[in-house]
Order: C-alpha cells, then sequence, then structure tokens
C-alpha cells in the first residue's frame, strides 16, 4: 500500500429527488489499500459504492480514479470491478464458463484465455472447479467464482458490495481471512460496504463510518475503536460504557473530571478526540477496560466496587453487567475465561479495577 491516491472524492453529492443520500462525501482511498465503508442500513454506503462504480451519477462534487475524472465515463470504462451481496453467478454455466464471461469481447486467443481462468481460479482456491456446475456450489465457493471473475478483468479497484452477509458465522470468518490474503496477493484496492463492525476492524487497513450521508469518522480500525470521535461513532463500533460527567478544569494538556461512580481522575487531552460541542460531558470505555478483582488480587491504578447484574458466558469470555455504587445504570465488563477463575453469579459484590488511561471524553 502507499500514500498515492487511486480514488478522490471531493465534495460528492447526491439527490434522490428531495432526499439527500450523499452530504459533501470527501476523501482520498490509498492505491492498494483494503478500505471499508461501515454504517447502519441507509446510510448511504451502498449508494457511494456505486458512485464509484459508475452505476449512479453524481449530483455535484468530482471521483477520481488514478488520477481521471469519472464524470461522463460509464461504468463499463471505468477501471474497476464489483462483487455483488448476491453474486449474480449464472446457474446454468460452469464454473470457468462463469469466470471466462468477462473475457468474451477481450482480444485474447482461446488458449490466453483458458490460461487466465485456471489462474484466476488457482488464485481464489478453486483449482480443479472448473468443470463443475455453478448450481453445485456452496455458498463460500460461490463467492469466490464472483472474485475471479471480477479479478479476471485486472481491475484498479475491487468494489465489494456485502458479499459475505449470506454465509454462516464460520464460513464468513474463513472468507475475511481469505479476502485479506487475496488483498495482499493481488495488491490493488478493495473497497468493501459492510454494516458488521467486527468485520470492518478485522479487514481494513481504514474504515469510513458513515451516518446519513455523511462521514462520521475516517480512521485505521485501532483509532476507531480506542479514540472514537463522538458517541455515535462509539456506540457503533463494539459496545462502549457511558458514564456521565463534569470537565472540572483544563489546562497544559490535561483534563480534570469527575466520573459518576468512578470519582474525579486525569486524563490527557488526546483522550478527547472530538469536538467540544458545549453539550453535557459523558466518559466511554470499553468492556475489556475493566476488570474484576477476586480474592487476594488488588488493583494496578483504580478500584471500585458493584454487584454483578447479569451474566453471559461466551466460552472464552463472560459479560458481566455491573452496577457500580451511585450509577443508575451497569456497565459491562469483559473477563477472559482461563483455568481457576470462576464464573461469579448474579448478585455476586466485587471490586472492579479500572484506569484513567481507558476512558474517552464526550462533551
Amino acid at each position: 500500500m502507499t500514500t498515492r491516491p487511486m480514488i478522490e472524492l471531493k465534495d460528492v453529492q447526491k439527490y434522490y429527488g428531495d432526499y439527500h443520500a450523499l452530504r459533501g462525501i470527501t476523501a482520498d482511498i490509498r492505491a492498494g489499500e483494503f478500505f471499508s465503508l461501515l454504517g447502519p442500513s441507509g446510510c448511504g454506503k451502498t449508494t457511494l459504492l456505486r458512485t464509484i462504480a459508475g452505476f449512479e451519477d453524481i449530483t455535484s462534487g468530482v471521483v477520481m480514479i488514478d488520477g481521471k475524472d469519472m464524470e461522463g465515463v460509464a461504468a463499463n470504462q471505468r477501471p474497476t470491478n464489483m462483487v455483488f451481496q448476491s453474486y449474480a453467478i449464472f446457474p446454468h454455466l460452469t464454473v470457468e464458463q462463469n469466470v471466462a464471461f468477462g473475457l468474451r469481447k477481450d482480444p485474447r486467443t482461446k488458449e490466453e484465455k483458458a490460461k487466465a481462468v485456471d489462474e484466476a481460479l488457482q488464485m481464489v482456491g478453486l483449482k480443479g472447479f472448473g468443470k463443475r456446475a455453478a448450481h453445485a456450489l456452496s455458498g463460500g465457493q460461490r463467492q469466490r467464482v464472483a472474485l475471479a471473475r471480477a479479478l479476471i478483468l485486472k481491475p484498479k479497484v475491487l468494489l465489494l458490495d456485502e458479499p459475505l452477509s449470506a454465509l454462516d458465522k464460520k464460513m464468513r470468518e474463513n472468507m475475511q481471512v481469505e479476502l485479506i490474503r487475496l488483498q495482499r496477493q493481488v495488491g490493488i484496492t478493495f473497497i468493501l460496504v459492510t454494516h458488521d463492525q467486527e468485520e470492518a476492524l478485522v479487514m481494513s487497513d481504514r474504515i469510513a463510518v458513515m451516518f446519513d450521508g455523511e462521514i462520521a469518522q475516517l480512521d485505521d480500525p485501532e483509532t476507531l475503536y480506542r479514540l472514537p470521535k463522538s458517541r455515535r461513532v462509539a456506540d457503533f463500533i463494539g459496545h462502549m460504557n457511558f458514564l456521565p460527567a463534569k470537565v472540572v478544569d483544563e489546562a497544559n494538556g490535561e483534563i480534570d473530571v469527575d466520573v459518576q461512580g468512578l470519582g474525579r481522575c486525569h486524563i490527557n487531552a488526546k483522550q478527547a478526540p472530538g469536538t467540544n460541542t458545549g453539550g453535557e460531558a459523558s466518559i466511554g470505555f470499553r468492556p475489556e477496560t475493566l476488570t474484576i478483582l477476586y480474592e487476594g488480587q488488588s488493583a494496578s491504578d483504580r478500584e471500585t466496587t458493584g454487584s454483578v447484574e447479569e451474566v453471559v458466558y461466551y466460552g472464552d469470555m463472560t459479560y458481566y453487567d455491573v452496577k457500580l455504587d451511585g450509577v443508575a445504570d451497569p456497565v459491562r465488563l469483559s473477563m477472559r475465561n482461563v483455568p481457576g477463575r470462576p464464573v461469579l453469579d448474579r448478585g455476586t459484590k466485587t471490586r472492579v479495577a479500572w484506569s484513567p488511561s481507558a476512558l474517552v471524553l464526550f462533551r
């Protein structure tokens, strides 16, 4: 991956009648980057993907691909290809006929096309499947055929519209790893549309979180997760606890804040990445940043007390809803299940360790 932009979006606006679907989208997507558009249904992510592909005209703004303005350039003339959510596999054709479909007007010889099909099938792990009927494939295999058909044309950008949504959980996780491997192998820009936060975090170099036709935050996965710029982004990316807070003082890059249930503490100004809107302040923190203290354990930093209200066992992890003393609503924390560590019952009084370094201030 380089810092050179493969796609440049400049103040992209899209209206459907009176409905404002895209509201001034500006972003650069780098060459060789695995980039994700993440957001709830109706946020505009698929519309943005389709404007890049050329399936949708923009109302105003600029879409550039590899330094060229795409205004007036038809979808079939753009250096992009798309894998659709439904895969769009032709059931009456064989696997190799599906993969070769895009080459029907290619000037290469029959032998050269056959070699390209074999290479594409090997790339996606379907070597030897060429003669198989498409309707006899599993969901994961159909997805691989769709990828091979798109990649055989050697696009500069591959557009993926929720390509894993129809797969079961285990197959979906396997295909996430396969897509990462494939993207690194071919080295082209991938743009993924998804509403699955975990999928975006696992697969992406950078993620644009969208709400209501706008990009709320564009960052690498770790920054998005650890330092979201707004409560809305924080609440959408995984689970985050929120407690009312009051800013007492702010000076020299430090913020003195009083947090309900945790007390008064100092945090670094970098832990308040969002814009100060002058509204009510709150403190956010992730479930894994709290730790239950068992008998004989002491906190390495801060400690508070509470009682367990709910227990959800996941095998490798247990999630607890703990009502901290002095707080109306419970907070969620997670503990890894290791040998010798008991799973607590509901109603258990417990001590909870925490650190000011894990807090994020929203205001």
